[in-house]
This record gives C-alpha cells, structure tokens and sequence, in this order.
C-alpha cells in the first residue's frame, strides 16, 4: 500500500497546488482591490481533507487492502447485471418511456424546465454524435446549426405566421443546406485542422446572426415568436375546433420529449444502417474506407448534414419555448458543451449520451447554492471521470481504435 501511495503522491500534490492556484483569484481579490488569502485557504483545506481520505479509499483499493469489502460488493453488481440481463431490452425503454411520461405530473415547474433543457440538449447531443462519435469529426461549430433552425422558426412565424409544426421540417431542411455549404469546402480536412475550420464557421454565423439587421434584427433579437399549437375538439354546440397554444412548461415538456424521441430512434436507426456502418469505418481508418469502395466525402458531408438536422430541430424548439431568441443564446461555450456531453457520456452511445447530457444539466443546478464554486466542482468532476473512464460513462458496444491513435 506505501508503494502505491508514493506513485500517486506527487501528482495529487501537484494537483491539490494548482487548485489552491484557481481558488485564491476567485476568493481571495476581491472588486474593492483588497487581497485576502484566509478564506481560499479554509476552502482548499476542506477539499484536501475531503479529497486525501479519498485518495487513502483508491490507494487502499488498488493493493488489495479492501478486497474484504469490495469482493461482495462486485459479486452483487454481478447477479444484479445477470438478472437484468434476462429481461428484455425493450422492457426498460417502456419503464424508461413511463417515467418520463408521468415526470410532469408529480414535479415542479423548476424541475420541468430542466427536464426540457435535458431534452433539447439530448438532440443536440445526438446530432453531434453522428459527425463526432461516428463519423470521426471533430466539430466544434455544432451549435451554429442549431442558431439556424431557430432564427429559420423566429422568422417564419413573426414574419409569414407559419406554425411551429410546419416550421419544424423547414428549420431541419434550412440547418441541412448549411451543413452542406458548410462542410463542402471544409471535409476534405482533417483532425486539427478541421475542427479550427468549423471553429471559424460557427463564429461566421454567430456574426451575421449578430450584423443582419434586417434580416435578424443583429443583437436585438426576434421577438413575439409564437409557442406551438394543435387543435383541440370542442362540443359545445355542436361539434368544432379550438386552436390551443401550449405556453405552459407542462406542455412544452410533451412536444420536448416527443422530440426526444423522434431523434434517439432515428440515430438509433442510422448507426444500424449500411450508412452508419460506412461512418464507422471513415472513423476508423478513412484511407482503408476509401480502397474499399466507401465514398468518403459524400458520407461525411450527408453525417454533417443529418447531424444538422437534429440541431435545427432543437433550435427550432428552442424558439417556440422562449419566444425569444438572440445570438448571444448561440456562442461557442454552447458547442463546448455539448461536445463535452458526447464524450463524457460516451462517443457513439445513444444511452452514454443521455446520461452524459443529464449529468453536464442537472450537476450544475445540484451545486448552485455554491455560486462561484458550482462550475468549479462540475469541472473537477469530469477531470476524474476523463482519468478513470477515457472511454465515458456508458462506452459505445462497437468502437474500434482510429488510425491516427495507432500511430501515435
């Protein structure tokens, strides 16, 4: 156990030192001018008792010391997943699906306006998981499509008056033709030097979403943009029909998750077709993809374009529910974290994706009551979770090792 404590001893001291480097700037200046070093240093101390106990916890579990407790412990988890194994796989999407169906009416409204942040950020999520998690891609503009499908709403239904549910096709066909005029000139790149290229994309849009002023109304925004609408029956007098505008987040929630749906099973269907199968070998080794037959370029564009698809549909959610929308709803920190959710969760894992994305929503609100502290934590949890699980929470069944990790 000493010899393992003595492996891992620096680099937590290391670590612990350059936490005590970001805590006293956030703590210790203060606006008047005034340094103060007391209170960063009560704080680090409390992470450092909580943090070294956990460190003895990890130390002692490697050289065997806890095997007393630990044996039963997996040997649980073992039956457990033997016994689950047995029932069907569709069981759990139908008690999955129940809950979710049920959520609405036993929570409040604060808890459904993050279930519906869960909900859009999950087709985000899934939509970058086609061109990254798939395709091999690294985009890191993803989230310009998904400003594109929420000004093409925004405009369609304050300019012409068009309804949600006829925008939704022309927002995903609008955020399609962008991802192709986008990624024609880009795809033939790759790695670094395509993910720089679609870095300087995104901000092109964010830019003349933000410069148009005729057309979006720059940094103003578009207001007045209406919530979806269905028809309901109404009996009195006979029979007719009511146009009902669903404003309220308990309604809202229904069109999200109905959404939601619409795109797990969609993505579902594409990575167990002919062309998800062809995404996964341009993934792995594109050279060896190309000698085979596989028309690499015209793959990759129709990934950038269906992920676009599923963006634009979110943002075209996303500017029924606000009513609102301004470029300022469509930086670059939004496509940082949605690329976060796909890897944390688990790179070409439809289930590792929605949890990645419940757990990047809802971790930040569990530690607002720390305010500045809160990211802090939330950033420090996915430093352990790249260090112990690199392959994410729930890894992808069939992922192979890209061309470039060989050689490196």
């Amino acid at each position: 156990m000493i010899h393992e404590f003595k492996k891992v001893l620096k680099t937590y001291a290391i670590g612990m030192l350059w936490l005590l480097g970001l805590l006293w700037p956030l703590m210790g200046i203060h606006p008047d001018g005034t340094l103060t070093f007391v209170n960063a240093f009560k704080v680090w101390l409390g992470i450092l008792g909580v943090t070294f106990c956990g460190l003895l916890l990890y130390v002692a579990n490697k050289s065997g010391s806890l095997n007393v407790i630990t044996r039963p412990l997996l040997d649980t988890r073992e039956k457990i997943n033997i016994a689950s194994s047995k029932v069907p796989f569709w069981v759990w999407w139908l008690i999955v699906l129940a809950v979710a169906l049920a959520f609405p009416n036993f929570t409040t409204r604060y808890a459904q306006d993050i279930a519906i942040q869960v909900l859009i950020y999950i087709c985000l999520g899934l939509g970058l998981n086609i061109v990254i998690g798939l395709a091999g891609m690294l985009d890191l503009g993803y989230i310009a499509f998904y400003g594109v499908g929420a000004y093409t709403y925004a405009l369609l239904s304050v300019n012409y008056g068009i309804s949600f549910w006829m925008s939704l096709p022309i927002a995903a066909t609008t955020a399609a033709i962008a991802g192709c005029i986008i990624g024609y000139p880009t795809l033939r790149m790759r790695g670094d030097y395509l993910a720089i290229v679609t870095l300087g994309f995104g901000e092109i849009v964010r830019l003349i979403l933000n410069n148009w002023m005729t057309l979006t109304n720059g940094p103003n925004g578009i207001l007045g943009i209406k919530a979806p609408a269905i028809y309901l029956p109404i009996f009195e007098g006979g029979l007719s029909f009511e146009y009902f505008y669903l404003k309220k987040l308990y309604y809202l929630y229904y069109v999200a998750l109905a959404l939601a749906i619409f795109t797990i099973i969609a993505v579902h269907r594409l990575i167990y077709s002919r062309i998800g199968r062809a995404w996964e070998s341009i993934r792995e080794d594109e050279t060896a993809a190309e000698l085979m037959g596989v028309n690499t370029f015209l793959l990759k564009l129709l990934a950038y374009a269906m992920g676009a698809v599923f963006a634009g549909l979110a943002g075209a959610f996303f500017a029924a529910r606000m009513r609102f929308v301004s470029p300022e709803s469509f930086t670059f920190l939004e496509s940082a974290m949605v690329l976060c959710m796909v890897v944390l969760g688990g790179m070409g894992s439809i289930p590792g994706i929605i949890l990645g994305v419940g757990a990047l929503i809802i971790l930040p609100e569990i530690f607002r009551e720390f305010e500045l502290y809160r990211m802090l934590a939330v950033g420090l949890a996915m430093v352990v979770m790249m260090v112990f699980k690199p392959a994410g929470l729930i890894p992808a069944k069939r992922v192979g090792t890209r061309s470039e990790e060989k050689e490196g």
